[in-house]
């Protein structure tokens, strides 16, 4: 039974990608990082990932068999796309060369040999790009072929080499890439965010392989005087199309999840503040005005600008007697020191509020508690409300060591 047999052809077509949907994948990825890139032009690893979705974005798009056509009618030369989507696709795998480089002399902080490494890089992929044009022009192109130019013309003098060439190119620059990707991987300083979104573009680059692979085979078939079309018409669009989608989430993941993780970040820490935010906001008979649009940041700094203006006052009120006592009873429960202070903290701040935050009697030491603690700590202190059980425990305890202290005086 020959592979032509187990043709999966049929099939094939229905997993056709548009490739259209990569293309706007990618032009996302690129809106993503434009910011970034525009506010730190200067930085070298930015202008690579730029470059790079960049001519990735413009793979898709006159790769696609509409432009392809368009471009071929309005130069007026049959197949005059099949230079210049080569010469996309090859300015694409020395960008991804280009940016591996770049990051690697952030890491090695040789700049000497990474310049050589980028002028080496754009060297060979210049010339392989000016030998694709001109392999082109030498050859006998007369009949369009918007789907199957690789293996229609995988025989024919001059362009033949020009395929395999572009083919090579491709290959030698993926393998390359992945490797040293795959290596970055491993690298110490990465976040779970970074790491996923590289394995994600070595994935990308593997599935590069495929696509190459089926190319490649196809066009050796057609030596062989065998049909293996469907590997470049049917199999290697789609793997195309998904490795461009797989290499733009890869760029898109690290971003988005950084956003995310941080905007969870902020939400909860306005989440729990809001004890003790509802505390202050009864003492004072006031809250924070509501706004529709503000972003996180802004209601969480005026949350805790609020909070702070409230305490503020009232810690002068605040018994540094009963802190004392209550972070002692909070030790002796058996809670570290740092959830000690937090239910020291709020058991005072509850005591000046219940008492009305009446003034400290003569007797009693007017300086309360570090003042610049509680300020600072107040998601701690606002953490301690939510555990009642705890703070009743506490209180308790330190009523115990205060009648205790009163026996022995």
């Amino acid at each position: 039974m020959t592979l032509l047999a187990l043709d999966p052809s049929g099939f094939l077509g229905q997993l056709y990608i548009s490739f259209w949907i990569p293309a706007a994948v990618l032009t996302a990825a690129l809106l993503i990082k434009l910011p970034s890139i525009i506010r730190l032009w200067r930085d070298p690893l930015l202008r690579a990932v730029g470059g790079l979705l960049l001519l990735a974005c413009a793979v898709f798009v006159f790769c696609a068999p509409s432009v392809i056509a368009g471009v071929n009618r309005l130069t007026g030369v049959p197949n005059i796309s099949a230079p210049w989507c080569y010469s996309l696709i090859t300015a694409f795998c020395g960008s991804g060369l280009l940016l591996i480089i770049t990051w690697r002399n952030g890491l090695s902080g040789r700049p000497a040999a990474t310049r050589r490494a980028r002028r080496w890089v754009i060297s060979v992929y210049s010339g392989v790009i000016v030998a694709l044009w001109v392999l082109f022009l030498l050859g006998d192109a007369a009949t369009e072929r918007l789907r199957d130019l690789d293996t229609y013309y995988a025989g024919t003098p001059f362009l033949r080499e020009e395929i395999l060439l572009y083919l090579a190119a491709h290959t030698a620059a993926c393998v390359i890439t992945a490797r040293l990707i795959w290596s970055w991987v491993r690298a110490e300083g990465l976040d779970a965010w970074q790491r996923c979104g590289l394995k994600l573009l070595y994935a990308g680059y593997l599935l590069n392989l495929v696509f190459d692979a089926a190319k490649l085979t196809a066009v050796g078939a057609r030596w062989s005087r065998r049909d293996l079309d469907w590997l470049s018409t049917d199999l290697a669009p789609p793997v195309a199309a998904l490795s461009a989608i797989v290499i733009a989430a890869g760029f898109i993941l690290p971003h988005a999840g950084q956003y995310l993780r941080d905007r969870w970040r902020i939400r909860l820490a306005h989440r729990e503040l809001r004890p003790l935010y509802r505390l202050m906001r009864a003492a004072s008979g006031a809250g924070v005005p509501f706004v529709l649009r503000a972003a996180p940041e802004l209601r969480l700094t005026r949350r805790e600008t609020f909070i702070r203006d409230v305490l503020l006052p009232l810690v002068r009120h605040i018994d540094a007697g009963l802190h004392g006592r209550a972070y002692d009873a909070a030790l002796g429960l058996g809670h570290p020191p740092e959830r000690a202070r937090a239910l020291a903290a709020a058991v005072s701040v509850l005591d000046a509020l219940e008492g009305g935050a009446r003034p400290p009697e003569p007797s009693v030491p007017a300086a309360g508690p570090d003042t610049t603690c509680l300020l600072r700590e107040i998601g701690a202190v606002s953490r301690a409300l939510r555990s009642s059980d705890e703070l009743h425990a506490v209180r308790a305890r330190a009523a115990v060591l205060a009648g205790s202290a009163a026996v022995h005086e």
